[in-house]
């Protein structure tokens, strides 16, 4: 599902309205509300949002505004934490194109800051091969290349990654056929192995 639009252009236009970029400021602080300041997740369970490639976050975006992709439903982490659990796809649902391709270039341009967690060294460094042999031709860098466009796996939260790779392995989580192809032959020791390593590039 290719929805790459003329970024500039879109995002010119979408902060060319006043009342427009006032909604954009309403929209971010509910995001922030789960996904942290300036998208810099906190929690474990909440990725960091924060520095993602603008394509690939708006892509994300759409799918869960089809609703096809899981959405738990996730209590609010911050502000006003009475209000009820919330789902992404109710809250894509809400955003118009022009929307999502404005708020995935401003997460964008915030840098990503790598959780700071525990990690098995051990299992990092079997990690770290797993990673050079079968994932680093889409993640370079160790995960952490923003412009591969393929999301950023080093530094993110080893819980919601783990989750990620549970609902690419069910099925529940659509994925490229390529990805698929790397991903089944890995053991869940395997899988544990590369958290760990993502996890460890702080």
């Amino acid at each position: 599902m290719q929805r790459r639009l003329a970024l500039p252009i879109c995002v010119a236009m979408f902060f060319g309205s006043a009342a427009i970029a006032e909604e954009l400021d309403v929209v971010t602080e509910n995001c922030n509300s789960c996904h942290g300041d300036n998208g810099v997740s906190q929690w474990s369970d909440v990725p960091t949002i924060a520095g993602i490639d603008a394509f690939v976050h708006a892509e994300a975006l759409y799918t869960y505004r089809d609703e096809a992709r899981p959405c738990a439903e996730s209590k609010y982490r911050q502000g006003d934490t009475d209000r009820p659990p919330t789902r992404m796809c109710d809250i894509a649902s809400e955003l118009s194109d022009d929307a999502i391709e404005a708020l995935a270039e401003h997460y964008a341009a915030l840098p990503f800051r790598a959780a700071r967690q525990d990690f098995d060294a051990a299992l990092a460094a079997v990690g770290k091969e797993i990673h050079d042999r079968d994932c680093a031709r889409c993640h370079s860098d160790g995960g952490s290349n923003p412009d591969d466009e393929a999301g950023i796996l080093a530094g993110q939260w080893m819980d919601y990654l783990r989750l990620a790779f549970a609902e690419y392995a069910s099925g529940d989580r659509e994925q490229l056929e390529k990805m698929q192809e790397k991903m089944a032959p890995l053991s869940a020791a395997d899988v544990e192995a590369l958290l760990h390593y993502y996890a460890s590039q702080q």
